[in-house]
């Protein structure tokens, strides 16, 4: 994820977008007696459905996986649902700033927002933003969520509870999958073209070979430097490497060299996604994720599109 592209133009629509908010009032949610949720990314907004289920409406900002995310603006009608939301989870840790300034334009005292940054207590110059990835994320994200739901409707309380207890069981298909790969391949060796699923690569014990700098650099929308872009090829013509995992969502010609390196050298390549695929919910997208690498290293099969 180019955080420095996105954050630019986004901030920019964000400001744009600000007079639209003036004439926006709660007025949508009358009614309806459901809370209205927005997610900034799909998957916070999934979790929030599952753990409100029948008093919660919830939508997300970015949610489409076949698109680039930086191509990502906010238009009026997204400035208009956001002013409705009494409550709103987003990632924080620069990815999704605009949410920031779209709430600022769109001032209400009573709106509770979940940014999963201050949630798991991460300064802002962490340097990986792609948190969902981490098993550790969703958890605490989702007993937030169904904390401030009962705040918002104290009546459901319990019923929030229960919703809780039964995503995080479950979660424990996707985490014990985990520490199963994680005993037979660990340090299993792959390049990466950014840290999106590095969070999980790290859980599953996989050796991820890629430069720091280099992902760094293709995730803040830079030129790597020559001496990490040959150490990057060379894993590839070596050989060095059993998987390489490629940003489906976020594509030039630096990531296609490498994506056709790792075709010509018959290495396996999984896709991975910023935001979650169509047809899933997060367990299940974190699961594939898992799946799909551990077929790549056990039968060198390649799934590049979920």
């Amino acid at each position: 994820m180019s955080i420095k592209r996105r954050a630019v133009a986004l901030g920019l629509v964000a400001v744009a977008v600000a007079v639209a908010l003036s004439g926006c009032t709660d007025s949508a949610n009358a009614g309806s007696g459901k809370i209205v949720v927005v997610g900034a990314e799909n998957e916070y907004s999934d979790v929030a459905a599952q753990i409100g289920g029948k008093y919660v409406d919830a939508s997300a900002i970015m949610s489409n996986p076949n698109t680039d995310p930086h191509t990502f603006e906010a238009s009026a009608s997204v400035a208009k649902e956001l002013s409705t939301a009494q409550l709103v989870v987003q990632n924080g840790v620069g990815y999704d700033d605009f949410m920031a300034k779209l709430e600022k334009a769109s001032p209400n005292k009573d709106r509770k927002v979940v940014v999963a940054q201050d949630v798991l207590g991460l300064p802002d110059d962490t340097k990986n933003p792609h948190l969902w990835y981490d098993p550790k994320t969703m958890p605490a994200v989702a007993e937030k969520i169904a904390a401030d739901l009962g705040a918002i409707q104290p009546s459901h309380k319990a019923y929030f509870q229960s919703r809780l207890a039964a995503f995080n069981d479950s979660m424990k298909t996707w985490t014990d999958a985990l520490s199963t790969f994680k005993q037979s391949y660990a340090d299993t060796p792959v390049a990466v073209t950014e840290p999106v699923a590095d969070y999980m690569l790290e859980a599953a014990g996989i050796d991820v070979k890629t430069p720091w700098s280099l992902q760094a650099a293709i995730m803040n929308d830079t030129d790597p430097s020559p001496q990490d872009s040959a150490a990057q090829d060379a894993l590839f013509t070596g050989k060095k490497i059993k998987v390489f995992l490629y940003n489906q969502q976020v594509t030039d010609s630096i990531t296609s060299h490498f994506l056709k390196l790792s075709h010509d050298n018959d290495i396996p390549v999984v896709g991975v996604y910023e935001t979650m695929p169509t047809g899933y919910t997060y367990q299940k997208w974190m699961q594939a994720e898992l799946d799909a690498l551990q077929s790549a290293i056990t039968s060198g099969t390649s799934t590049e599109k979920l």
